[in-house]
C-alpha cells in the first residue's frame, strides 16, 4: 500500500473563507430610510440645476420636468451681461465669510482654552453667561448690532458683516468641549519642561484641536456664506452686496425669471461644496472623535 501525498488545498480568494453574514430585515429598514433620506437632501440640488437650464416659459409650464431644450441662457445673462456684478458679489461674499471664519477661530479658541484648562473666580459663571446667549434668538441682537456698527462708521463696508459676529458662543461650546476631552498629561509634561500657558496653547492644544477647528471653521463659513438679513440692514450699494442679498435683487418686482435665480444659486453652491470637499475628513475626524470621547 503506497502512501499518497496529500494534496495542499487550493488557495481561496481574500474574503472566500468568511461567510457572508445574512442580512437583517432592520439593516433592510436602515438603508430604505437613509436612501430615503437622501433623496429628499438631493432632490432641490437636481431641481435647482435643472431649472437653471431651462426658459422663463418652460420653467413655469414645467416646473418639476425636464429641461426641453437645455439652454444657458441664464448663466450667459447672468456673468456675461455684465447687468448685475455677481462676480463681486461672490469676492464680496469669499472675504466676508473668511474674515469672519478667522476671527471665530482666534476669539472661540482662546476664550474655551481658558474656560476649559485655566482656573479663576467666576469661570462656570461665565461659561454660563456665554451659554446663555445661545438661548436669545439672533433677531434680537438685529438692533444693537445695528446702532454699534453705525456710530463706529462701519455701515456699507465688509467690516459690518464680519465683526459682529466674530464672537461665536457655539464656537466657545464647542472648542471647550474639545479641550475638556484632550487628556491633561500631555500639557502637564509640556508645563514641566518649561513652557508657558501660551506656548502650551500653541504648540500643544491647538496642534491636537484641527479637527474642531477644521469643522468649527466650516460651520463659521457657511453661516456668514449664507446670511440674508444682516447684510440687508447693513450693506447699501450694489457693489458692495454679498451674493445671498444680490441674489434677492435678481427678483424683478412683476416678474421672476427663474432660470436666473437658479443659476445664481448654484453659482452660490460651488464655494460651499469645495470647501466641504477639501475638510471633509477633518470633519470626519472631529466627529469620530467626539463619539469615541462621549
Amino acid at each position: 500500500m503506497t502512501d499518497t501525498a496529500v494534496r495542499p488545498a487550493p488557495p481561496q480568494a481574500p474574503g472566500e473563507h468568511r461567510r457572508r453574514a445574512p442580512r437583517r430585515p432592520g439593516n433592510i429598514v436602515v438603508y430604505a430610510v437613509l436612501g430615503a433620506l437622501a433623496l429628499v437632501v438631493i432632490f432641490p440640488l437636481v431641481w435647482m440645476l435643472l431649472t437653471s437650464v431651462k426658459t422663463d416659459a418652460d420653467a413655469v409650464r414645467n416646473p418639476y420636468a425636464l429641461p426641453d431644450p437645455a439652454s444657458l441662457e441664464a448663466y450667459q445673462t447672468l456673468l456675461l451681461s455684465g447687468q448685475q456684478p455677481i462676480f463681486l458679489w461672490l469676492w464680496n461674499s469669499f472675504a466676508a465669510a473668511t474674515l469672519q471664519t478667522v476671527l471665530i477661530l482666534v476669539t472661540a479658541s482662546m476664550a474655551a482654552y481658558a474656560l476649559a484648562r485655566l482656573e479663576f473666580a467666576g469661570r462656570n459663571v461665565v461659561f454660563g453667561l456665554i451659554i446663555a446667549t445661545l438661548l436669545v434668538p439672533p433677531v434680537v441682537f438685529l438692533i444693537p448690532n445695528y446702532l454699534i456698527v453705525e456710530n463706529f462708521g462701519w455701515l456699507d463696508t465688509v467690516l459690518a458683516i464680519t465683526v459682529p459676529g466674530a464672537a461665536s458662543a457655539f464656537g466657545v461650546f464647542f472648542l471647550r468641549q474639545f479641550f475638556l476631552g484632550v487628556p491633561v498629561e500631555i500639557e502637564e509634561a509640556a508645563r514641566i519642561d518649561g513652557a508657558g500657558e501660551f506656548r502650551i496653547f500653541f504648540q500643544v492644544a491647538l496642534p491636537l484641536a484641527k479637527p474642531a477647528l477644521a469643522t468649527l471653521a466650516v460651520l463659521s463659513f457657511l453661516g456668514n456664506w449664507n446670511d440674508f438679513l444682516w447684510p440687508v440692514y447693513v450693506l447699501l450699494s450694489p457693489e458692495n452686496m454679498t451674493l445671498q442679498p444680490g441674489l434677492a435683487m435678481l427678483q424683478g418686482a412683476y416678474r421672476t425669471h427663474f432660470g436666473i435665480v437658479m443659476a445664481g444659486a448654484a453659482i452660490a453652491s460651488i464655494p460651499v461644496l469645495v470647501l466641504f470637499a477639501f475638510a471633509q475628513r477633518q470633519i470626519v475626524d472631529s466627529v469620530a472623535g467626539a463619539a469615541v470621547k462621549g
